[in-house]
């Protein structure tokens, strides 16, 4: 089961999002939370696998809740969700530590499929959601050289691979796989994949189609909206 905690101000978005993951049966809510202060609380009690974030709330916002989530709770994945796509906020969420950026308006199905590909390890972002990321990456400046293997795993993680995929396609153990990315990210002084995986295609390690590819969340239109 994927345990998942709802944050937002509005009831009736936290009644809607859990009356439709209540219909997948390898998710269950085991919290709501209605502002960011709440959420982290939250968080720290019930420790889920992932956590729907709104953007704008009063008090502590959800970029701010996720950046906190983030730090105490660094396996929890936090997905944002809003009614507007807009490139500062998508940019400061992915900086905080969100895995991905979604409208309130996705399918119910898709949104079931955006927590379950989280947990997989891989990134879920709105269509213009990963076009701001993608023109917002800047060339890095590495302050120390990645490894060989190292860079083997960069490049696997910006081709979407999850942990396990990776392990098998190197001949590793995943937890070493784990060890790597951690590595990974210290070097490239970002904190979380979705920024590595842009990076690793600003260094040319793959093309930046195929990382888009990856990093994108089609919106896919249809009754039901969220």
């Amino acid at each position: 089961m994927i345990n998942v905690v709802i944050v937002d101000d509005h009831g009736m978005v936290r009644e809607g999002l859990r009356h439709f993951l209540a219909e997948d049966p390898e998710i269950v809510v085991v919290g709501e939370a209605s502002d960011g202060a709440s959420a982290l609380q939250l968080v720290q009690r019930v420790r889920p696998s992932v956590v729907l974030m709104d953007v704008i709330m009063p008090g502590m916002d959800g970029i701010a809740a996720t950046a906190s989530i983030h730090k105490l709770c660094p396996e929890c994945r936090i997905i944002m969700l809003s009614n507007h796509v807009e490139r500062s906020m998508v940019i400061h969420a992915v900086k905080a530590g969100a895995v991905g950026y979604l409208l309130k308006d996705t399918m119910a199905e898709d949104l079931c499929h955006a927590i379950k590909e989280v947990m997989l390890g891989n990134v879920q972002f709105s269509a213009q959601a990963s076009m701001y990321l993608l023109h917002e990456v800047r060339e890095p400046h590495l302050p120390e050289t990645l490894t060989e293997r190292e860079a083997d795993v960069l490049n696997l993680l910006a081709q979407g691979r999850s942990n396990k995929d990776i392990a098998r396609h190197l001949h590793i153990v995943e937890d070493t796989v784990k060890t790597h990315v951690r590595h990974i990210l210290a070097k490239l002084g970002v904190q979380s994949r979705t920024q590595a995986a842009l990076y690793a295609t600003r260094l040319n390690l793959v093309s930046s189609r195929e990382s888009e590819e990856n990093v994108q969340f089609t919106e896919v239109s249809g009754v039901r909206p969220l």
